[in-house]
């Protein structure tokens, strides 16, 4: 945290008061993950200048050496369309055939069961509701309407 105006922005910034103490120009409380020490360190200024100089340097260095299998786009890893709809129908299925079987949806609990990220599990939920599979979520989240699939 830089320097704060009052010990209560001190604590909701670092659950520690002290920052409001700080002198400013790059004086600063870190906390380190995992830890309950603060420790106070000193920033370094540098300007946008200083900062494009740098690159600048970098760059005359070498000539860039480009990946072009990276350039010409390919396939996504993760089977992704135009869309951003999952063409990998094993994990849907799966996410399907756990929804209909568990009788609940929602996205986070698609995380912890399939062990994916949000982006994956959100569009899982959201192709589930296009297809009928769970009803758009309502106050008590999401109902699973179809029924359990049979193998």
């Amino acid at each position: 945290s830089f320097q704060v105006t009052s010990r209560t922005d001190s604590r909701t910034i670092l659950d520690a008061i002290g920052a409001e103490r700080l002198l400013g120009e790059g004086d600063m409380l870190f906390l380190p993950p995992g830890t309950a020490r603060v420790q106070r360190l000193h920033g370094a200024f540098v300007s946008d200048a200083d900062v494009h100089r740098v690159v600048d340097f970098i760059k005359r260095q070498e000539e860039p050496r480009y990946e072009m299998e990276l350039l010409e786009g390919g396939d996504d890893e993760d089977g992704e369309g135009e869309e951003g709809e999952d063409l990998t129908d094993e994990m849907y299925d799966m996410a399907v055939r756990l929804v209909t079987e568990h009788r609940q949806a929602s996205i986070s609990w698609l995380q912890r069961r399939l062990r994916v990220g949000y982006n994956r599990a959100a569009r899982m939920i959201e192709r589930m509701e296009r297809e009928g599979v769970v009803s758009s979520p309502g106050a008590k989240g999401r109902e699973v309407i179809a029924r359990r699939m049979e193998e």
